[in-house]
């Protein structure tokens, strides 16, 4: 497999303001998708799978705080892009399926119309080529602009959080509160000299981008004039010699001239537009290749008329219109049959294989993703604790949240009682101190409740934050259920050999 990366997370922390305070949902997470292959995030609801998910779609809700990190697609950070980039790259170079496939389509909507839509709302081939003329120019200049208010909006809103977190204080004495007040001043004083100097810097930058900008709209716009008139002038003499075979033809030669023609006019139109015609054509070409049965019928039926799996398969269909390199599947089979699951993930690898699309597969169920994962990131409470390959992380788990996940996992070959994980997550407006998954665990140290631990490389390609890794720690067998299983697996496989 190639090791190209297409996309790198870089020390991403995400907070989101709430009215009971900071909530820290991503806490300093960093990871790599390489071309092609798939990286699998587990974990339990609310440890930050789908925050950042959210994150990298640009799709993350008003309340939401950047607190440090990047993500880079391309060689920009997609936490600084205009939302103008951001349309060009969601959906068409970034593709998303969500959970509940009926709540993605529209009820009342023929499931053809769905597919078409993005198509057709692009179909204008002319207006796509300018845009394409202008485009890199185009997103340095709103890029400018927005680096701009997203750095202004962020520093306003970690001043926001501070001063939150500084008012909230109880017992406090009036020499404290006195102090807090004087720091609170600073700190605005602090944010208008940095929204000052930030405009400044900004806008004398786009000033000279948008300069740049309107002398590449010139020369597209002359362009695309000339392509325009190029392709009615090559249409006309075309069609003025086919019109004039016609006139002196009779019979056969009549009927092949007259096909001629036609094709003609419609390859005139597709040059200039993309019709219904050809919208519906590629449409059906996608429902085939997705494993609708029947697309000429289904194309003119309702959401409600499909079911669950074939819903999914709909959603991922219309992921696939735009050919994106990059897909993110937000638990997309939760919502299905354990059958239907299984043909979903099927599919999701067939075409992952066929198009090399680079798969960003999100669950909280590590045995959906036994078949699924290249590399697997184990998150607990906003933190990624485990990091491996697939193998690595099933025949040779190191974190004790991992054993855990696995633990729970029916399987008709182990005897073992499953083990159910004691207690519920933390509340991360409050994060605790040391390892968030200590409270939770019958392994845990005293050093688990006084210091979060580090990342300790277990391999070039595997890393785990437990102190249990720590040479000082006592050695700990992993439960009974986890290792009888990697035994009877490991069997299995020597058996197929």
């Amino acid at each position: 497999m190639s090791q190209d990366k297409v996309l790198s997370v870089n020390n991403l922390a995400i907070n989101f303001k709430t009215d009971n305070g900071i909530l820290k949902a991503v806490r300093d997470i960093s990871f790599d998708l390489n071309r092609g292959e798939t990286l699998c995030i587990v974990g339990e609801s609310g440890s930050g799978k789908s925050v950042t998910s959210k994150a990298i779609m640009g799709i993350l809700a008003n309340n939401a705080i950047i607190e440090s990190g990047n993500i880079m697609y391309r060689g920009e950070n997609l936490l600084e892009v205009s939302e103008d980039e951001f349309y060009k790259i969601r959906g068409h170079k970034i593709g998303m399926i969500f959970q509940d496939p009926l709540s993605s389509l529209n009820p009342i909507v023929r499931i053809g119309k769905q597919i078409t839509e993005a198509m057709l709302i692009n179909s204008d081939k002319l207006k796509l080529m300018y845009n394409d003329l202008i485009s890199d120019d185009l997103i340095r200049y709103k890029n400018a602009l927005a680096k701009m208010s997203i750095e202004i909006a962020n520093e306003k809103k970690k001043l926001e959080a501070y001063i939150s977190e500084l008012n909230a204080k109880e017992n406090v004495s009036a020499g404290e509160r006195a102090a807090d007040r004087q720091a609170i001043r600073e700190r605005k004083l602090a944010f208008k000299e940095f929204e000052k100097n930030t405009r400044r810097t900004y806008e004398a930058k786009a000033k000279e981008l948008k300069a740049v900008l309107e002398e590449t709209e010139k020369k597209a716009k002359q362009q695309v004039q000339e392509y325009k008139e190029k392709v009615i002038s090559e249409h006309k003499t075309r069609l003025a010699e086919l019109e004039k075979k016609l006139a002196a033809a009779s019979g056969e030669e009549k009927t092949r001239l007259g096909k001629e023609i036609e094709e003609e006019k419609l390859a005139y139109i597709n040059k200039l537009k993309i019709t219904k015609a050809e919208a519906k054509k590629r449409a059906l070409a996608i429902m085939r290749e997705v494993g609708i049965p029947d697309p000429e019928r289904r194309y003119k039926q309702f959401p409600f008329e499909f079911s669950g799996g074939m819903r999914q398969r709909i959603v991922i269909a219309i992921a696939l219109t735009a050919s994106p390199e990059i897909l993110i599947c937000d638990e997309p089979t939760t919502a299905l049959d354990v059958t239907i699951q299984a043909q979903i993930l099927e599919l999701i690898n067939r075409i992952k294989a066929e198009r090399n699309l680079s798969c960003i597969f999100i669950t909280h169920d590590l045995g959906v993703v036994a078949n699924m994962a290249d590399r697997v990131a184990v998150m607990y409470a906003g933190k990624i604790v485990e990091y491996g390959t697939s193998e690595e992380i099933f025949y040779d788990p190191k974190h004790p949240y991992t054993w855990a996940l696995l633990s729970s996992i029916p399987d008709v070959d182990s005897k073992e009682k499953l083990e159910a994980i004691p207690g519920t997550p933390p509340n991360m407006i409050y994060p605790p101190k040391g390892d968030a998954f200590a409270a939770r665990s019958r392994y845990a140290m005293n050093i688990d409740y006084r210091e979060e631990p580090p990342m300790f490389k277990v391999s070039d390609t595997h890393y785990a934050a437990t102190w249990l890794l720590d040479s000082h720690a006592p050695k700990v067998e992993m439960p009974k259920i986890v290792s009888e299983r990697i035994r009877i697996s490991l069997e299995e496989d020597r058996c197929d050999e």
